[in-house]
């Protein structure tokens, strides 16, 4: 933002609080309703959104907070695991034009038809970040993590593990499918669809302090 970039910001839920709200649906009913499930889950979002649109505004930064029914994210109905049909970028765009940055509550969307908040499946807000990212033609797409990129093997569990600084779409999708809990499956497909570069970082390095990731893109 200060280099005169348009930013979009998707958030996560805060930690623990998604697996919370899951608790109290299962403690509510056995079985419940999955629109209503989706209701509630999605909570965790919205709360962190607008958290951290009241911090920056408070640094100074001009900032509002999106949900996935406000820009609006249209999805199919499959509560709980719905697919993303479209994005509409305009208010986003209209945001930026006013110096806007943008604080979208991930893992969520909205079936039009139903009128109903949709949610996107576990780790769906990085799936909602690519899809915002290619919705605006940006050029890259930032997932910050508990790790600082990808590596040949869990880094918590073998002492050689090593970071790659590139690994393409294909490779990633397989390492994906295969267990890696770096990215969702689905936005990984959905980045190699769409062909947007998404570099993987890490949430705790210092502000300066080198931050290289891992670049998943085309192999060229």
């Amino acid at each position: 933002w200060d280099a005169g970039n348009d930013v979009a910001v998707v958030v996560s839920a805060m930690s623990g609080k998604t697996n919370e709200l899951v608790g109290w649906c299962k403690e509510g009913a056995a079985l419940y309703d999955n629109r209503e499930y989706d209701a509630v889950v999605a909570s965790g979002e919205q709360v962190t959104s607008g958290l951290l649109a009241i911090v920056l505004q408070d640094m100074g930064i001009p900032a509002r907070s999106w949900q996935g029914w406000q820009i609006p994210i249209r999805t199919s109905d499959a509560h709980g695991s719905a697919r993303i049909e479209s994005i509409d970028p305009a208010g986003l765009e209209a945001g930026f034009a006013r110096g806007e940055v943008a604080v979208i509550a991930g893992f969520q969307g909205i079936h039009v038809e139903s009128g109903r908040l949709t949610t996107l499946g576990r780790g769906g807000s990085d799936t909602s970040a690519v899809a915002i990212a290619a919705a605006l033609h940006a050029d890259r797409c930032d997932i910050y993590t508990d790790v600082d990129g990808v590596y040949t093997t869990d880094p918590r569990i073998t002492s050689k593990a090593q970071r790659l600084e590139k690994i393409s779409y294909e490779e990633m999708l397989e390492m994906a499918s295969l267990g890696a809990k770096v990215l969702q499956t689905r936005s990984v497909e959905l980045a190699m669809a769409q062909r947007v570069p998404v570099r993987v970082l890490s949430s705790f390095v210092e502000p300066g302090a080198p931050n290289a990731g891992t670049l998943v893109c085309d192999e060229e």
